[in-house]
């Protein structure tokens, strides 16, 4: 199981779960989108509709039943109504359910760094849990230390 942590620094959430959905997407594969945050979900929404002039990224809440069919599943819950193998944590919070996934990408900015270290900290004495770190240099993504 593999989690890769996000440190927000230049772009928002939704900026950057857009391009980690449509990879996913591309690849065939299916993402739930957790946050508490009914505001931060709605953001997300508009993105991955905004994604491109005359395309979107295929989404819909879990609010909204028919969660099974959405390829995007963006919810309160840590439930994969949509059968997703991936899930995007991004509000920020660590969930333990995470750790049911092949994948889970966990995107914090600087106010939860608190949050971040110890999630990182916990995970790094669980067996068959591989940490990647990722921070902006510039306009790109880059593994760190």
């Amino acid at each position: 199981m593999q989690v890769d942590f996000y440190q927000l620094t230049r772009d928002p959430a939704e900026q950057v779960l857009r391009a980690i959905a449509q990879k996913i997407l591309s690849d065939g594969g299916r993402l739930l989108v957790v946050s508490e945050d009914d505001g931060q979900l709605a953001r997300i929404s508009k993105a991955l509709w905004d994604f491109k002039p005359d395309s979107f990224l295929a989404h819909g809440k879990a609010t909204e039943g028919q969660g099974n069919i959405q390829p995007v599943l963006l919810s309160h819950s840590v439930d994969a109504e949509n059968d997703a193998r991936m899930i995007a944590l991004v509000d920020g919070q660590w969930r333990e359910e995470a750790l049911g996934f092949d994948r889970a990408f966990y995107l914090f900015a600087p106010d939860a760094t608190d949050n971040a270290r110890a999630a990182w900290r916990a995970l790094g004495s669980k067996d068959g849990v591989e940490r990647r770190y990722w921070k902006q240099d510039g306009g790109k993504w880059r593994q760190g230390p």
